[in-house]
């Protein structure tokens, strides 16, 4: 197994230790509307590093739920027209109350239904976008898109119009890759690090999404949250790959990480290292 190289992650390490102690210290309420493939992972994801997470997800009820919420997830990876009008009422609900919530727009470019929903849904001002290199340009308005969720461009290559879109949208935008890249538009983070194992375990990518929305529970600086999740999934992923031999020992090994990271002084260590 070939890890990704790890340089240096330039933003404060006690940044990082902090957020993810808040997270445990506050429990923060996440309403996750994301797809059926990954709905058990994403929830297990949450638990793994102390967030509250709730799978709210009928349009009877989301409203009132998002507006309760310390943060929302609308993940569109398995929409139908039931899904988007659940999803839209909790980003209408969101923007009125202030609810940080995200957006990650799976599979978005490659098929005109859920490209419409996800551009709909900008409306309501996501606080993050977070999605891989072709959906970001998809959402940017690029022409093509990636081959189903797979993305077919590197991070490197979305980043132009990533910075476009959140100048345009006022959000945060998250470009997923071996090289993560968080901006504002005008800041630009750079993240690497993770395994290769990442992209072979369903719905790593989409609890990334969750992660960040519990973050901004307890996190106001929109940018720093979303780099701290970026952080530690890289840190719990190189991490979770020395100790599996496969990707169902890796999914274990990486929840194991998740919920053992920052518990310890070792582990904060761990964080400081990378």
């Amino acid at each position: 197994m070939t890890a990704f190289d790890i340089p240096q992650i330039i933003w404060p390490h006690s940044d990082i230790v902090s957020d993810l102690a808040e997270i445990r210290k506050h429990a923060p309420l996440t309403h996750v509307l994301t797809n059926i493939v990954v709905t058990n992972w994403t929830a297990n994801v949450l638990l793994a590093i102390g967030a509250s997470p709730a799978m709210v997800i009928a349009e009877e009820e989301v409203s009132d739920f998002a507006a309760i919420a310390s943060g929302v997830l609308i993940n569109v990876g398995t929409i139908n027209s039931f899904d988007a009008k659940a999803m839209k009422a909790a980003a209408i609900s969101a923007q009125k109350k202030g609810t940080p919530w995200v957006l990650d727009p799976v599979a978005v470019g490659a098929l005109r239904y859920r490209t419409e929903i996800a551009k709909d849904l900008l409306r309501y001002k996501p606080t993050v976008i977070r999605g891989n290199a072709s959906e970001i340009l998809a959402l940017a308005g690029a022409v093509g898109g990636g081959k189903g969720v797979d993305s077919t461009a590197s991070s490197s290559d979305a980043l132009p119009l990533g910075k476009e879109l959140a100048t345009g949208t006022g959000a945060v935008v998250a470009i997923s890759g071996e090289v993560d890249y968080i901006t504002d538009g005008k800041k630009t983070i750079a993240v690497p690090g993770g395994h290769i194992l990442m992209t072979k375990v369903t719905g790593v990518g989409c609890s990334l999404g969750a992660m960040i929305a519990a973050i901004l529970g307890v996190q106001k600086d929109t940018l720093r949250a979303a780099v701290s999740a970026s952080a530690i999934f890289a840190i719990a992923g190189s991490e979770a790959a020395k100790k599996s031999s496969g990707t169902g020992s890796f999914a274990v090994a990486f929840l194991d990480e998740l919920s053992s990271l920052g518990n310890r002084p070792s582990e904060d260590q761990k964080i400081s290292r990378q």
